[in-house]
């Protein structure tokens, strides 16, 4: 059965659904579950103040709201998150096409050039035009009864552009229709499964879940900074709470882990709650990410592996200074690859890298490992590089110089035949030292 707690927790979040909660998305809110309301008269009083009575849909804005909203990024940021470590990922070495290369000058510095600040969202390069190309490209596949789009597909003509235009940035107005249309292709998912899997989400809201107070843990640190998510059991985070539970009760060998959030909150920046559960879903089922949320991880440790390999191949002298300063790449990647490189990179960054994603698989993250360590390869093998050096500089935040270098650098690796004959030839092996037992010695 379920603990008082953790019906506590279900049942505030359900209530809190109903009435809504004042100064959504500008006000703190108040704290019901995670520390319970005091027995004090004023606790009580601040408590039902802070509920919502409807009557702030009919007013006009509050002065503290216009404020926050004028202080709003295109991506809905009203502040920029602070990064212990904010260092430049230089488009110099993109350039330069993935091939065997040996070590830099042993003179090099061990430290990339830092940044005080991340720099303000800049807008997308040729914007308006690249609206024009997606809106001619897509095509309504399914309507509401009231006649809205529910999903696209992309008219016949067009499909050989895809691959292309997705690398050159989806435009954010149609990024929630691409990644859709995306996961729909790469899970083969029919319109009438998408439809079990809403009524599926609606299902599982009236069921507990063992998971309900570790989520509720998380949910407001999951994303910071976000008007969507500042207040406390604001539409955001109950939202953020209701797709978790409900995907913690999909996969009981997954269950939830912490990992879970970041990628569940940026989904919500484009999607209903609903529609981001069957998102996790098809991310779980077609995508592999059951295996990199199952306990012990398989399917990030066959990612590193793979990694490894590319790296040993491609960058001998970079591995071997792993070697030597003995560095696991587990040390440094294992975030990036729970978290799809979420709090890893700024978050117009990680939309991009999740287009591509989304596209091709998650292949692409592995890209994106490489790319870092190619980009930084002469700092690692620098003769005053030691194991704190490396380390520190592999689990810095990361801000591209040029988005476009960084993408373009992928898709040319991705595209690259015999690289990616050799990605599964990797992976093949990597399965076979798991079904011998030699995995464990078989990483850095």
């Amino acid at each position: 059965g379920e603990d008082n707690d953790s019906f506590h927790v279900r049942n505030t979040y359900a209530q809190l659904e109903v009435s809504g909660v004042k100064g959504d998305g500008y006000e703190e809110g108040i704290e019901r579950t995670r520390a319970r309301i005091g027995t004090s008269r004023q606790s009580q009083l601040d408590a039902e103040e802070a509920l919502g009575n409807g009557k702030e849909k009919m007013r006009d804005l509050h002065p503290k709201e216009i404020q926050f909203l004028a202080n709003v990024d295109r991506y809905g940021f009203f502040t920029i998150p602070s990064h212990d470590r904010l260092i430049l990922l230089n488009s110099g070495p993109l350039l330069k096409r993935l091939a065997p290369s040996s070590a830099g000058p042993p003179s090099a510095s061990p430290s990339a050039t830092s940044l005080s600040t991340l720099p303000p969202v800049p807008r997308p390069i040729k914007e308006a035009s690249r609206i024009a190309k997606w809106t001619r490209m897509l095509m309504p596949l399914k309507r509401s009864p009231g006649g809205n789009v529910e999903t696209w597909r992309i008219k016949p003509p067009k499909a050989s552009k895809l691959r292309e235009r997705t690398y050159k940035g989806v435009p954010d107005r149609w990024r929630g229709a691409a990644w859709d249309l995306m996961m729909t292709g790469y899970s083969g998912m029919t319109p009438q499964g998408l439809e079990k899997l809403v009524d599926e989400y609606h299902d599982a809201l009236e069921k507990p879940s063992s998971y309900d107070i570790q989520i509720d843990l998380d949910v407001p640190r999951t994303i910071s900074g976000h008007i969507m998510f500042k207040t406390r059991y604001g539409a955001g985070q109950r939202s953020l709470f209701h797709v978790l539970h409900c995907f913690s009760l999909k996969c009981e060998t997954c269950g939830y882990v912490q990992g879970m959030g970041p990628i569940a909150a940026t989904l919500l920046c484009y999607f209903e709650p609903e529609r981001v559960y069957a998102s996790l879903v098809r991310l779980h089922d077609a995508y592999n990410m059951h295996t990199v949320f199952n306990p012990g991880f398989p399917g990030l440790l066959e990612a590193i592996y793979v990694q490894e390999r590319i790296t040993e191949q491609m960058m001998p002298d970079v591995y071997a200074a792993f070697r030597k300063h003995m560095i696991s790449t587990t040390s440094y990647a294992t975030k990036w690859y729970i978290t799809l490189f979420a709090n890893s990179v700024p978050f117009q960054t990680q939309l991009r890298i999740w287009d591509a994603f989304l596209l091709e698989g998650y292949d692409v993250f592995v890209a994106v490992a490489v790319a870092i360590v190619w980009v930084y390869r002469d700092h690692i093998t620098s003769n005053a590089a030691n194991f704190e050096t490396v380390l520190s500089l592999l689990s810095s935040f990361f801000v591209p110089e040029d988005e476009n270098a960084l993408l373009s650098w992928i898709e040319k690796t991705l595209g690259d035949k015999k690289l990616r004959a050799s990605v599964l030839r990797w992976k093949r092996d990597w399965k076979e030292l798991v079904a011998t037992g030699k995995d464990a010695t078989a990483l850095l």
